[in-house]
């Protein structure tokens, strides 16, 4: 355990920051101040970490303070000493005597050194600062006299950028600063030194963190910094009650519903919802290089297939299930042309989304006035590695799911042997099932789905829904002979029992049960081929 040292000239708000995150460990043991009646004393004493009080006096040299200042601390044990505005310049006296001393500057040094960094930054004109947490290093001539150049030289431990916006004052860029540069470069620093991934080296003037970088293995980087800009601010967010708005990533070469041009200039804005459930229909016929077509409902294939033009696949997308399709999104990855437009406004859509429009299909899109078109340009390739989920206190972050399989991938189990074809439809339900929510499976015949069942909290209820949907909703097909997809593997036979039930014929699932054998029985039972692919597909959010 890091034991720390802490020094502080008023509040010391990050020195309690520190106590009460206790970054990799580390442990306050003890906080001193120079002046007597210190805001940090009695909230360090309510946190039950000591204090000790050694004002300068009248005359009193810096040297000489400064061994009272180690004479108050040598009843403690520490590894590392933290400034929080501690009003004092130290010299070699204390910094020699010390362990590794830190403090943190409001600037992002080497930038507006001086004791009015916030003021200097807002002077300046410039749109970003932050703080920077360094080693302190000696800043005194032999006479103890400061030299102004020294202060807050030492080498840089950790920076923390933050924003200044249009109307920003002094109190405004403090609290920010504070908040949130401070608050998380300092743990931050504390963290690294409390693991002992630091290495300091005065004499070069470098520091050395091993931690700070991106493991090897996945290549997720120990920070992510992230500047958007604010691109439109919506009408609302999911719901009425909630602000929001777009943020558009200027780097991003990947085709994107926020780079889309809206090409009815007259129509209502994307809504929060629109841009959700166009960025996840977009993403799903990516993953086909056949014409594809798919219909999204609240983030959700309510159908999509693949097909020898792009009329035929949204016909068949559309036909899954015409029901929940009214008020969704259309995803196309061809250019559209008047006759898949003529089926799209047939009933009500809220977006379209492609790669371009003849002349022909955009007269006919412009019929309907509050359809949004929207041309992402050409498709190319992926190139955005990441994906990221904000929660309470931070962010998951995670690599997109890029898997793609080929029939060659496909490990059969059982007695019967899927025919070629169903082969092929495992394949495309498999593209297609990475896109719904878990619990998610999904029926397909040919390259079109017949009947999706999303969110479950049962794979067995996710069957059933599948099931109901194909035979209840879809129009002009059914779930009789149909491939099931299963985005995690079966951990009982129900789910295959009810999937012959529906008149399932073969079955694609990740296996790596404990009760595979079981599973496999129950297909074998039923007459049911099953393959498996040796990997999942969740889809969560």
């Amino acid at each position: 355990m890091t034991r720390i040292a802490g020094m502080a000239g008023n509040r010391g708000r990050n020195l309690l920051n520190v106590a009460d995150r206790a970054p990799g460990g580390a442990q306050v043991t003890v906080i001193l101040t120079n002046t007597e009646d210190a805001p940090v004393l009695e909230a360090a004493a309510e946190r039950g970490i000591p204090t000790e009080v050694v004002p300068r006096e009248d005359g009193e040299s810096r040297s000489d303070h400064e061994e009272r200042v180690l004479a108050a601390l040598s009843d403690y044990e520490f590894d590392l000493v933290c400034l929080d505005g501690y009003m004092r310049i130290l010299s070699e006296t204390f910094l020699e005597a010390a362990p590794t001393t830190l403090n943190v500057h409001p600037s992002l040094l080497p930038a507006f050194p001086g004791m009015d960094a916030w003021g200097d930054a807002l002077e300046a004109g410039v749109s970003v600062t932050g703080c920077t947490v360094h080693v302190v290093t000696d800043a005194t001539d032999d006479d103890g006299d400061v030299i102004e150049s020294e202060v807050d030289a030492g080498p840089i431990v950790t920076q923390e950028p933050v924003p200044i916006y249009e109307g920003d004052d002094d109190d405004d860029l403090k609290e920010r600063v504070l908040y949130e540069g401070e608050f998380r470069a300092y743990p931050r620093a504390v963290k690294w030194f409390a693991e002992g991934t630091v290495d300091v080296d005065l004499e070069s003037g470098e520091v050395t963190i091993e931690a700070d970088g991106a493991d090897e293995e996945g290549g997720l980087p120990t920070r992510r910094l992230v500047s958007d800009d604010r691109y439109d601010t919506l009408r609302y967010g999911e719901n009425p009650h909630q602000n929001a708005a777009v943020y558009i990533d200027n780097t991003c070469e990947e085709a994107s519903v926020v780079h889309a041009d809206q090409l009815n200039e007259g129509a209502k804005a994307l809504s929060y919802n629109n841009y959700n459930d166009a960025d996840g229909a977009l993403n799903l016929i990516k993953e086909f290089d056949e014409p594809a077509a798919a219909v999204i409902k609240h983030t959700n294939p309510a159908g999509c297939a693949t097909a020898d033009s792009l009329s035929e696949a949204y016909e068949k997308a559309l036909s899954t299930d015409p029901m929940s399709a009214f008020g969704g999104i259309v995803a196309l990855n061809r250019e559209c042309d008047a006759a898949t437009a003529e089926q799209v406004i047939d009933s009500f859509k809220e977006v379209v989304v492609a790669p371009g429009y003849t002349d022909d299909a955009l007269e006919v899109l412009f019929e309907k006035d509050n359809l949004r078109v929207l041309d992402v340009g050409e498709l190319g390739d992926a190139t955005e590695r990441f994906t990221e989920k904000p929660i309470v206190g931070g962010r998951l972050v995670q690599e997109r799911d890029r898997q793609s399989i080929s029939v060659e991938d496909l490990e059969v189990v059982t007695d019967r042997e899927p025919t070629n074809e169903q082969l092929e439809t495992m394949v495309f339900a498999w593209q297609t099932l990475k896109h719904v929510k878990s619990n998610g499976i999904l029926f397909a015949k040919g390259t079109e789905t017949v009947g999706v069942g999303m969110g479950q909290v049962s794979r067995v209820d996710a069957v059933r829904l599948a099931a109901m949907k194909a035979d209840e909703h879809a129009e002009g097909k059914n779930a009789e002979g149909a491939v099931m997809a299963s985005d995690a593997f079966f951990p009982f036979p129900d789910g295959i029992e009810e999937a012959a039930e529906a008149g399932i014929e073969a079955v694609v699932q990740p296996g790596g049960s404990v009760n595979d054998d079981d599973v496999i029985a129950a297909a074998e039972e039923h007459d049911i081929a099953m393959a498996f692919t040796g990997q999942r597909s969740f889809r969560h959010d």
